[in-house]
């Protein structure tokens, strides 16, 4: 029986086959309406057509034009108007920044005493700049007034006179200017110039040595000084007790505590001279010696009072020390009168010098220490020397050389440094 073979499948229409894009077909396509954009752009490019920017390029364009200097064309919009680009501020700042790390780098000195003058070394406390201090010159009669008021400032090692009218005082024995030399008494003018200059070089010797002052010899100083003067002073510097202390005559530090920062002393005063009454002569002095120290190796330790004469005396450049370590002053005031007798009325060595008094006050220094030195106090340290009590005696000016000396039992203080 014949097997029926499976009819093949009828091919699919194409839709397109009968499809004839002529005329007719064109016309009756569908439009389609533009976009409001399209619209307006079109309106626009035909009063002003588009600016070719030149950021697209094609292969057919051929080479691209050098730039003139490497610049950058500056980019525009479409119609030509260059854009403006935001400014960028933090490049510079950035470079700034990396080249004052670099040169902070390469000099820490020089930062350091930056440092210490934004803490007030060379400015007052609310950090402005300290009015400078007016220069005087040695005295030539007594003061009507105080030295003015400076601003308060830190005193250092780089400034040690920082806020002290002392900055614009005289220093060393050029400050000690000596009288117009007359004759008195017995001695005639020659005489009374070269006793006038004996009792200039006992000051120099006895508050201004550099080995003095730091504590050492006091040698040249006794040399000086007449027999009996000279036994007394040794035995103040043997056994310095409250009735007898070198310090009443002699600017002595202890380095242990305290060290002159240079060999710098500032002075004011004057000297003059008048017979005794007897024929001799009577040289008169009062000067303020100021000292600048920085704090020994035992500065604000407790610890018994030294023996004397076994203190070395220390150098004045023993070992480096900051610019900007705080340095304290002790002013020191000495009212003294030299006598000059008569040699042919009295057994004395006319040469030679004899106290007729002798009167000091101190400014910053330990009360009731009595080892033939003077013990300044600093702010960096508490300092107490054995049970001494705390000041309770009225306060005084040091730089006060309007007033004579006055006398207290109670140890005071001091109203500027």
């Amino acid at each position: 029986m014949p097997i029926a073979e499976e009819p093949e499948p009828r091919p699919a229409e194409d839709p397109f086959d009968n499809l004839v894009l002529d005329e007719e077909f064109v016309r009756s396509a569908e439009v389609k309406e533009q976009s409001g954009r399209t619209r307006m752009l079109t309106a626009r490019w035909k009063e002003q057509p588009p600016h070719d920017p030149g950021g697209r390029r094609s292969v057919n364009d051929g080479p691209r034009p050098k730039r003139r200097f490497g610049r950058k064309p500056k980019p525009v919009d479409p119609w030509g108007n260059v854009r403006r680009s935001r400014p960028n501020w933090q490049a510079p700042l950035y470079v700034a920044l990396a080249v004052a790390l670099v040169l902070a780098a390469l000099n820490v000195e020089s930062l350091r005493g930056w440092y210490a003058d934004w803490r007030g070394d060379t400015g007052t406390a609310d950090g402005t700049a300290a009015r400078p201090v007016p220069t005087v010159g040695p005295e030539t009669a007594k003061p009507t007034a105080a030295a003015p008021q400076v601003d308060e400032q830190q005193p250092t090692v780089a400034r040690p006179w920082a806020g002290s009218p002392a900055e614009g005082w005289p220093a060393g024995p050029d400050a000690i200017l000596l009288p117009q030399a007359q004759a008195v008494g017995t001695f005639d003018a020659d005489q009374v110039a070269a006793r006038l200059k004996l009792v200039k070089d006992f000051l120099v010797a006895s508050n201004l040595d550099h080995a003095m002052v730091a504590g050492g010899q006091t040698d040249t100083a006794l040399s000086m000084l007449d027999t009996d003067p000279r036994r007394q002073t040794e035995g103040w510097l043997r056994a310095p007790s409250e009735k007898g202390d070198a310090t009443s005559v002699f600017s002595r530090f202890d380095p242990r505590d305290a060290i002159p920062v240079n060999d710098t002393v500032k002075v004011q005063g004057r000297m003059s001279f008048e017979g005794d009454g007897e024929k001799g002569l009577l040289v008169r002095t009062d000067y303020t010696f100021v000292y600048a120290l920085r704090p020994g190796p035992e500065a604000g330790k407790k610890r018994p009072s030294p023996a004397a004469g076994t203190v070395k005396p220390a150098g004045f450049t023993t070992e480096d020390v900051a610019p900007n370590t705080w340095t304290a002053r002790t002013i020191v005031r000495r009212v003294m009168a030299f006598r000059f007798y008569d040699p042919a009325r009295y057994d004395v060595d006319s040469k030679k010098i004899r106290f007729a008094d002798t009167d000091s006050d101190v400014g910053n220094s330990a009360c009731d220490v009595y080892d033939g030195f003077f013990h300044p106090q600093f702010a960096q340290f508490n300092m107490s020397f054995g049970t001494r009590p705390e000041p309770t005696g009225p306060s005084s000016d040091p730089y006060d050389r309007s007033k004579d000396i006055e006398k207290h039992e109670e140890c005071g203080t001091t109203t500027r440094s």
